[in-house]
């Protein structure tokens, strides 16, 4: 049996709280920090956190999966997920002191995909990153996408026409809203050196673990990262050569199909195994 245990971690006074899965005998030398995005707690929606660690556990790959500050069943105040650099540090330190390992990848989805950009190349410890849907919002992004992946797909789409025809869409509200994600297409980046996109941009500048890229086909946010990633001539060339893209057709932002959790945990343990050491 898979044992899964509670650590209970520091972290500027305030008690954080992680359950450790140590799964049956490692083949890895290397472990999984899960950490948690968005209003969620370690259990993920559904069940995805609890799933993805149990899945690695029956692979030979250890695992905690955290509250940070504020979160779930951790003290303190909630924390910006900009702002949770000292959350992580501990929360390795508290992994290896739980399972004698001494390089993680950090997971993420969301906001956690973008803390751990931040994170990662401050500590040796880090051997790689799985992230998922990062969340990379700027106004310009955004007017492109939502043109590009919303209205113009509602202006191919025959079931708008026919809501149209019969009256049911506010055709002066609808192109008002056109109006305003249009003008924010051409928005220009305004984006300051500390922004956290800019310290997205930086961590992966500045870090040499390799990325595994993990985009829903059915997710706005997963469309703006591609907008600015893939388009944005620093973030191509940083990208280049250290990121690994899998997309997953028609998943959502959080994965919730089994046949998508499923997709997810194998590309997460083929990826431990290709960078452990």
């Amino acid at each position: 049996m898979n044992k899964e245990a509670a650590v209970v971690f520091p972290v500027s006074g305030q008690q954080c709280l992680g359950i450790y899965h140590q799964g049956k005998p490692a083949n890895f030398h290397t472990g999984v920090l899960i950490v948690v995005g968005g209003p969620q707690y370690r259990v993920g929606s559904h069940r995805q956190f609890i799933q993805l660690s149990r899945a690695l556990a029956n692979e030979g790959i250890a695992s905690l999966r955290i509250d940070y500050r504020g979160m779930g069943d951790s003290h303190g105040q909630k924390q910006s997920f900009d702002q949770i650099d000292e959350d992580i540090h501990a929360a390795l330190d508290a992994f290896a002191a739980a399972s004698g390992l001494n390089r993680f990848v950090i997971w993420g989805l969301c906001d956690a995909a973008s803390a751990a950009l931040i994170y990662a190349h401050q500590d040796n410890r880090v051997a790689g990153l799985v992230l998922m849907n990062p969340w990379l919002k700027s106004q310009a992004a955004q007017g492109q996408t939502m043109l590009k992946h919303y209205y113009l797909q509602r202006l191919l789409s025959r079931a708008f026409w026919k809501k149209l025809l019969r009256g049911g869409v506010n055709l002066k509200a609808s192109v008002q809203d056109a109006k305003g994600f249009a003008k924010d297409a051409t928005a220009q980046d305004s984006t300051t050196s500390d922004s956290y996109q800019m310290r997205m941009l930086n961590g992966i500048q500045q870090g040499s673990a390799p990325i595994c890229l993990i985009l829903s086909g059915n997710d706005l946010t997963a469309r703006e990262f591609e907008q600015v990633a893939f388009n944005h001539k620093q973030w191509k060339k940083a990208l280049k050569n250290k990121a690994v893209i899998h997309a997953i057709k028609d998943a959502d932002h959080t994965f919730s199909s089994r046949s998508w959790k499923q997709q997810v945990e194998r590309i997460t343990a083929d990826f431990v195994q290709s960078v452990t050491g």
